[in-house]
């Protein structure tokens, strides 16, 4: 594939992990894009369901849309969030799927790792976890969730089709797959696609 000679993968994946570990670390900064509880509330969030939610969880959220808006999860289900990031997305389903369900949020950025998990003990969220990885390769067994979500994740990965083909291996039989992405519906030229500035900023 000309797009994966072109571009490196490696320094990509360190750029946006750079960019959004300044988003964890710094939510009041200016970004180029939005985040927090006014894109939230944009998004079409449940006011009252963001409302509750500590500043921590909700700060750092930098999602394109609301992977709820397609159904939400019910208790006892197993769901997966593809780039978690500070777990806003994930957070939520946990408070859907209740004691008996389980929610497992991927991300490849350490500061956004730590600060879901520090969000996940803030909010005593037993049936949480997030684990280090790139969705190209997630680190979970197959046809082993219910529900796969992603929220602005999957256009900043270069191997689309790789990111899907891990979804549908990971979900099980009659399971849905819920993503809030950005869609470009021009062709992009390949000089533009190895550009890291472009993916990032």
């Amino acid at each position: 594939m000309a797009t994966q000679a072109l571009l490196d993968v490696d320094q990509l994946r360190s750029a946006i992990k750079v960019e959004y570990a300044d988003v964890a670390a710094c939510p009041l900064k200016e970004f180029h894009f939005h985040i927090g509880r006014v894109l939230a509330s944009r998004l079409g969030y449940r006011a009252d369901r963001v409302a509750a939610l500590p500043d921590s969880v909700v700060e750092s959220f930098a999602g394109v849309g609301n992977p709820f808006a397609w159904g939400e999860p019910v208790p006892g289900e197993t769901v997966l969030d593809l780039g978690s990031g500070a777990g806003f997305d994930a957070l939520q389903a946990a408070q859907m799927t209740g004691p008996t369900g389980r929610v497992i949020g991927v991300d490849m950025t350490p500061a956004m790792l730590e600060k879901a998990r520090n969000n996940a003990a803030l909010l005593a969220s037993d049936n949480t976890e997030f684990r280090e990885g790139y969705l190209e390769a997630l680190p979970l067994a197959d046809a082993s969730v219910d529900l796969v979500m992603s929220n602005g994740v999957v256009n900043l990965c270069p191997d689309k089709a790789a990111v899907l083909a891990e979804a549908y291996r990971v979900l099980r039989p009659g399971g849905r797959l819920q993503i809030s992405d950005i869609v470009v519906t021009a062709a992009v030229p390949e000089d533009a696609k190895a550009d890291i500035s472009l993916w990032t900023g």
